[in-house]
């Protein structure tokens, strides 16, 4: 399996960021680690070698990006309004250095957005607010609402960054068109605490009339990287 490390100074972040980047052709996946992992996480979780077939045989490409959570979300050293603007850079990065970077390395059209519990809210969120640009995501055992982290503020662009509280409000045909086009799976299990975020996120989505795979796993599944695994291997 081709494994490539890259690491750059980011001019949205001030300063180093690095990823992985897993396999050579195939639908490309923009990864996301879970409340304030790195970008090493999917590896060391065996979450790649879930997929490593796929990986190999050049049906999948998975980029794995590191986070900023201890700096923005989780940052409870710092006000409210610099955790969602450090959040905004955050998503700068992305926007501006890591889709160019993947856009060098696979000229697919499509990307998809992945993550597990904290890192489903990147995924979501982003493919959400970027519909031309990410147009899948897979969230496994997801939290769509980390407004309890901003201690009641709440302005502008932390709503724009809450899927629960702008998806039911958004009305905008050129956001709706594009939902109405992408691929979208929730996945979640019968014991997972974030299960009902994930019930009510597909609701929001299913009352725009935009499609939704909600798959709420049985058999004792909860959330934990076991059962991740799996979903990886079932969606990807």
């Amino acid at each position: 399996m081709k494994r490539e490390y890259h690491k750059w100074f980011s001019p949205a972040l001030g300063r180093e960021m690095e990823l992985l980047a897993f396999g050579h052709a195939g639908q490309p996946a923009l990864v996301f680690p879970t409340s304030c992992g790195r970008f090493f996480e999917f590896e060391d979780r065996g979450m790649v070698a879930a997929v490593a077939e796929k990986i190999e045989h050049g049906h999948l490409q998975l980029f794995c990006v590191d986070s900023v959570d201890s700096e923005s979300w989780y940052n409870r050293a710092v006000a409210p309004r610099w955790r969602i603007a450090r959040h905004l850079q955050y998503e700068q990065y992305l926007l501006q250095e890591v889709l160019p970077f993947i856009q060098l390395g696979n000229g697919t059209p499509n990307l998809a957005a992945v993550g597990c519990s904290f890192g489903g809210y990147h995924a979501v969120n982003l493919a959400l607010r970027h519909p031309d640009v990410v147009t899948a995501f897979l969230s496994m055992g997801g939290a769509f609402d980390p407004s309890h982290f901003l201690n009641g503020y709440y302005d502008q662009d932390s709503y724009f960054n809450l899927p629960l509280h702008y998806l039911p409000n958004l009305n905008d045909p050129w956001y709706l068109d594009r939902y109405r086009h992408n691929s979208y799976v929730l996945a979640t299990g019968v014991h997972d605490m974030c299960r009902d975020q994930n019930e009510k996120l597909a609701e929001a989505m299913q009352h725009k009339g935009i499609p939704v795979r909600l798959d709420v796993w049985g058999d004792g599944a909860s959330h934990d990287w076991p059962w991740w695994q799996k979903m990886m291997q079932a969606y990807l």
